[in-house]
Parts: structure tokens; sequence; C-alpha cells
């Protein structure tokens, strides 16, 4: 039995039980999360496209076995955390992402590598007096690679 609105009860559903499943997968698809890793000026880790919950990367990791082994606990306590203990996320995910932009490269065509080149070519010209923004930028880019490498995005 379900509840109509205004508190009214439907006593038959004359949907049949492959429609609601249906509806019920859509919803799920819509609802679903997803770990997203992200790179800001002063953030970087993992984070839930559903709400504020993140995983930041530790300062010092800089051996790729490490982080590998870091991809592995995030994605672990990603899949143990609730969204509902967090904020929810309010907007979309920052343009201004490193990672978003090279994933949007990727979406328009681009094969991984020369997304990279071509997105670094482009942080270069916006950030050419900014050494410390365009280290950033090619150490998310190399993530970027041995994420996609790993198969972890």
């Amino acid at each position: 039995m379900q509840v109509a609105w205004g508190g009214a009860a439907h006593l038959m559903d004359h949907r049949s039980s492959d429609d609601r499943a249906t509806e019920r997968r859509t919803l799920e698809q819509k609802t679903a999360r997803e770990l997203i890793w992200t790179v800001h000026h002063n953030f970087q880790g993992w984070t839930c496209s559903q709400c504020e919950w993140n995983f930041p990367l530790p300062t010092l990791l800089t051996d790729s076995d490490a982080k590998t082994a870091y991809d592995r606990l995030a994605a672990v306590k990603f899949r143990d955390h609730k969204c509902a203990d967090h904020l929810s996320r309010l907007g979309a995910p920052d343009a201004d992402n490193f990672s978003t932009r090279i994933r949007k490269l990727v979406s328009q065509g681009f094969k991984p590598k020369d997304a990279v080149d071509l997105f670094l070519q482009e942080i270069a010209l916006e950030y050419r007096n900014q050494p410390k923004t365009l280290a950033q930028a090619k150490a998310a880019a190399e993530d970027f690679l041995r994420r996609l490498r790993a198969g972890l995005i």
C-alpha cells in the first residue's frame, strides 16, 4: 500500500513490478554517490559527490606505492561513510579544479595523455607568474595519469 498526496492511500498499484523496479533503479542512479579526486589550491584528496565528506592526501606522501595504498584506504572509508552524517554538497564541483578540467578534455574526445598535455599548456598560460600553482598542476596531471593507469578513474 502506498500513501498518496494528502494522506490518501492507494489500495492497488496498477504498475507492474518491472515498472516499480525501474523507477527504484532510476532513483538510486540519481542519488548514487561517487568518489571524486579533487585538487584545489588549498586541498588535494578524495571527496564525495553528494556530501562534504573528504579524505585529504597527506602532505608528505610522495611514493607511488604509498599513494596507491592511500587510494585503496580512501575507497574503503568512502564506502563506509554515511552522507547523512555530513553536510550536503551545495553546488556542482568547482570548474577550476585541475582534475575536472582534465576530465572535461577527455570527455571532449582527447586521449588522456593529450588532455594532460593540453591542460598543462593552458595552466602555463593562465598562471605563468605563479610557479607554485604550475607545480601543483603538474603533480595533479601526473596523479591523474597514475590513477587512470591503476583503473581508479
